[in-house]
């Protein structure tokens, strides 16, 4: 899977990318210096192997330039920050997953 481009949409609240016209997104919102990744929307059209693993960890990444906490409020969010451990880091304290 080569590397996905992300666009914080921050007017509709969302991470999102285009794969064949087709848009994916995380939808969050924000609290002080934490984000609430709250829905993760991948339209089954997109059939790409690893591709949800890579936009998640695009927008991760992203998200940690930006030095900000995440808490992960869906559960295929949070089962890959389960996976991935690099990204445990960004939990703020007492978060646990």
């Amino acid at each position: 899977m080569n590397e996905v481009q992300i666009k914080d949409n921050s007017f509709l609240r969302q991470y999102e990318t285009s794969v064949d016209g087709h848009l994916a997104k995380i939808e969050y919102s924000s609290q002080e210096r934490k984000i609430f990744l709250t829905k993760l929307v991948i339209p089954e059209e997109i059939t790409q192997s690893g591709f949800k693993d890579a936009f998640l960890g695009a927008v991760l990444d992203d998200i940690q330039e930006k030095n900000l906490r995440v808490v992960p409020t869906s559960p295929q969010i949070a089962g890959f920050l389960r996976k991935n451990r690099k990204y445990k880091d960004m939990l703020p304290i007492g978060i646990r997953i």
